[in-house]
Formats: structure tokens, sequence, C-alpha cells
């Protein structure tokens, strides 16, 4: 980390745009702006908190790489070949499948976007 301690006078209104348009730069160059993009980028989503089919996977049907305030997390989530009774199941045995995952996983629900109970619940069920 670097820092920089700035004293100076300023005669006149151009110097100090000069001055803060040279901070705003040192800035942007500290940031490291590129880097966490790789995550996403590694991954194949689009973006934070965008969940993504991963068909070629061996075990996990989704992936989403989940973001809450400064902590990012990779999540791989779901049964393979396994779907969920949807937002509308129509018979009654996908309304008890529903009604007994929610019940099982609501504590892991409840801990919020970087779990993977979260996700499953939002996506499949």
């Amino acid at each position: 980390m670097i820092v920089i301690n700035v004293q100076m006078i300023v005669p006149a209104n151009n110097a100090l745009l000069k001055c803060v348009s040279v901070l705003g730069s040192l800035w942007k160059k500290r940031k490291n702006v590129g880097v966490p993009d790789s995550i996403l980028k590694r991954i194949g989503v689009s973006g934070y908190n965008k969940p993504k089919r991963t068909p070629k996977h061996s075990t996990k049907s989704h992936v989403v790489v989940a973001k809450v305030d400064d902590t990012i997390k990779t999540i791989r989530f779901g049964q393979q070949g396994v779907s969920g009774a949807g937002k509308n199941p129509s018979t009654s045995k996908d309304k008890a499948r529903r009604k007994s995952f929610k019940a099982r996983h609501a504590s892991n629900i409840k801990r919020g976007k970087l779990s993977a109970a979260y996700w499953a619940d939002k996506v499949k069920w």
C-alpha cells in the first residue's frame, strides 16, 4: 500500500484541479481493478451473484461466484441430473418434495448468499 502525504499551497483553481487529477490517477492505480474479474472469467460466469448451469461438471449442476460486501466465494451447488420441483409444483409429490427441501435446509438458506443452500433454493426450488 502506498501512502502519499501531500502538503502544498495552491495559488489558483487551475493548480488545484491538476493536483486532484494526479491524486485521482494514483488512486486508480492502487485499486488493482482487474484482479477479481479473473475469477469470473476462470469460472465462466457473467457477473457476481449470477448462477450458471454446469452440465459437464461431474457432481454439481450449477456454479455461482457469490459476493457480499468484500467477501467473494465460488459456490457449486445442486445435484447433477436431478431437477427441483420448481416454483409452482403441479403434483402433490412435487409439492411435498419442495416443502421437505425448504424445511430440511431452512437454517442454511437463512445464512444468505454465501451458502449453497441459498442458491439451490433460489435456482432449483
